[in-house]
């Protein structure tokens, strides 16, 4: 009986999708201008975090205490991304329920 080494191939890895490469690429030009302000030390004892609402995929700006990240402000409010979350739920509720129909 012959056993031979299995080795995996190029098509076995896997691939980084180039929209995976643009998301990466985005969210390092959305961190870069947080971080010039953060280290410039102009908001004292706070610091600006820039992100992405999973649920929306809309940019959230926040600004935290740095030491316990308490949220002092965030644009856009969490109750709007939470209304957004809503409205787009109900209006894929209604699409799938006319098409029932």
């Amino acid at each position: 009986m012959v056993i031979s080494a299995i080795s995996p191939t190029v098509d076995a890895l896997p691939q980084t999708s180039p929209l995976l490469s643009v998301e990466t690429a985005q969210r390092q030009q959305l961190r870069q201008p947080g971080t010039i302000v953060n280290e410039s030390g102009s908001l004292g004892k706070n610091q600006i975090v820039f992100s992405v609402d999973r649920a929306t995929h809309r940019p959230i700006i926040r600004i935290e205490d740095r030491v316990t990240h308490e949220v002092i402000l965030q644009l856009p409010a969490e109750y709007l991304l939470r209304l957004a979350t809503d409205i787009h739920s109900d209006s894929a509720r209604v699409t799938s329920l006319s098409a029932d129909m």
